[in-house]
């Protein structure tokens, strides 16, 4: 099984300083996720919210 790789944490860390300026609410974890580009990190086997029949 492929294991989940995390973006870097200088990214995470940037990412953070700039939410912390800003007065609206948070994004959604996906967005989040996609702002990050952890989306495309993750195994497409192991992405939230994919359904399998």
């Amino acid at each position: 099984m492929s294991e989940i790789t995390y973006p870097p944490k200088h990214l995470v860390r940037e990412y953070l300083e700039r939410r912390s300026r800003d007065t609206a609410p948070p994004p959604s974890p996906e967005e989040i996720r996609r702002q990050l580009g952890w989306g495309m990190l993750m195994p497409a086997d192991l992405k939230m919210g994919s359904n399998r029949s």
